[in-house]
């Protein structure tokens, strides 16, 4: 997997934890602002992997950081999009 993968499954799955966040607001309030926040999709094998490996280098360096564990939408829904002409 190359760097541009990891980017954009990593948003794909940081979108889906901003959904829940957003209905459940009181979850961000339990990430200190200083920590790097480290999310491990329970059903992507290769992704849980890959954050691992963040993780790991975040420890070395002895920065902050929060572990999301959660599962990773096995769809996405398409968006119903209208156009509104004025």
């Amino acid at each position: 997997m190359n760097k541009d993968e990891i980017i954009r499954r990593n948003l794909d799955i940081l979108n889906e934890f901003m959904k829940y966040a957003f209905e459940f607001p009181d979850t961000l309030d339990k990430i200190p602002e200083d920590a790097e926040l480290v999310i491990l999709p329970q059903n992507d094998p290769e992704m849980y992997r890959e954050n691992t490996k963040l993780i790991d280098k975040l420890k070395k360096e002895g920065k902050s950081f929060v572990v999301v564990r959660m599962k990773r939408p096995e769809t996405i829904p398409a968006p119903e999009i209208e156009v509104v002409a004025e």
